[in-house]
């Protein structure tokens, strides 16, 4: 599909007001995407696990307005006013206009709480834009009845994209691969796509415990990560590299390999931070108590030959990664060895999950 696909023909039906729900979880990417072109365009191709409950819960109430000539909307946060959030929110809307063109005949309010602290490096971005995203496209649906289930889901996703680029990834699970590979069919840098291919049952119900090393707020942007790899001198080997491991990766969730598997995502999430630290101007985004952690990780795995790895995204927590099958024992070893090492021992105990989910609409 090209961008013009996503671009409505006129809407058939009218709406004076209403309010839709929906709730969009966060994902962990196990291939990193790190870098990106004009119009959140990924350098490489990703996969990421969809989680189960980390997520955000988002409700829009729109209601006609008089005149059409600005964008008119307000956003809440667990109940309070965010105007700092404004500014972004703003250019989203000028970003997907040409493929909503209803937004400016709304005023809208945007209540949304997330069930994970905000801004530490659980990606709440991703499950907030894709919840917002999939509100605005059940305002869609309301005004042209021909819009079916799938297209709503590509394009929420498409959408997302455009608001923070792994957004497009939490639409759907368990498996979401976004950019194009050439050896997965259906892959686009325009959205992401359910994998498509055979997963071994090793697989499924994938456990993801959240170690919450730093709560507070990312000592540096996303946006401001990505930018950095526009000079960087490793990129293009990186954006190989990427593509190298989404092709191994694949052999992996179809034969079942554990420690392959756990190999490839520790050395991804290695690689990110690698890539932060040799960066120009450079960041550590890891803490003392990230590297302790990852070490007894390592220790323990090796003495006691459980299934237990980890990724990171660009912050200092830790995903623990591990088959249902060896949960008693990872979550004993957890709270033993690593909750000295976390934030108030606050962890968080997800799993796999199989996307978005509409809650109430009301017109």
């Amino acid at each position: 599909m090209t961008e013009a696909q996503f671009i409505p023909k006129p809407y058939t039906k009218t709406v004076e007001s209403g309010k839709v729900t929906w709730e969009s979880p966060s994902n962990i990417a196990l291939v990193k995407y790190w870098g990106k072109k004009k119009d959140q365009i990924p350098e490489n191709p990703s996969i990421s696990f969809t989680l189960s409950h980390c997520k955000t819960i988002t409700t829009v109430s729109f209601s006609k307005k008089e005149t059409n000539n600005a964008f008119s909307f307000e956003v809440f946060l667990d109940g309070e006013n965010k105007d700092d959030f404004k500014p972004k929110i703003e250019t989203f809307f000028k970003r997907i206009e040409v493929y909503l063109p209803f937004l400016k005949d709304y005023h809208f309010n945007i209540e949304t709480t997330n069930t994970f602290p905000h801004s530490s490096g659980i990606a709440s971005s991703a499950s907030g834009m894709s919840a917002l995203a999939l509100c605005l496209m059940s305002i869609e649906k309301q005004l042209n009845d021909a819009v079916t289930e799938a297209y709503c889901n590509k394009k929420a996703s498409f959408l997302a994209r455009l608001g923070s680029g792994s957004a497009c990834r939490s639409i759907e699970g368990d498996l979401v691969v976004w950019g194009k590979h050439g050896n997965i069919e259906g892959s686009s840098d325009l959205f992401g796509i359910k994998y498509p291919y055979t997963i071994h049952e090793n697989f499924k119900n994938y456990q993801d415990t959240i170690l919450l090393v730093d709560k507070g707020e990312k000592q540096v942007s996303s946006s401001v990560g990505h930018n950095l790899m526009y000079y960087h001198p490793f990129a293009e080997e990186r954006f190989k590299q990427a593509h190298n491991n989404l092709s191994k990766l694949m052999t992996i969730l179809e034969s079942g390999d554990l420690n392959a598997f756990i190999a490839l995502i520790e050395s991804e999430a290695l690689t990110l931070h690698a890539m932060m630290m040799t960066s120009m101007p450079y960041f550590i985004l890891m803490k003392p108590n990230t590297l302790e952690i990852i070490n007894k990780i390592w220790d323990f795995r090796k003495k006691s030959g459980w299934h237990i790895g980890f990724t990171l995204d660009a912050g200092a927590n830790v995903h623990v990664l591990y088959p249902e099958k060896e949960s008693n024992q990872i979550l004993e070893f957890i709270n033993n060895e690593l909750v000295a090492y976390i934030e108030n021992a606050h962890y968080i105990v997800d799993k796999i999950g199989l996307g978005a989910k509409q809650l109430t609409i009301d017109n």
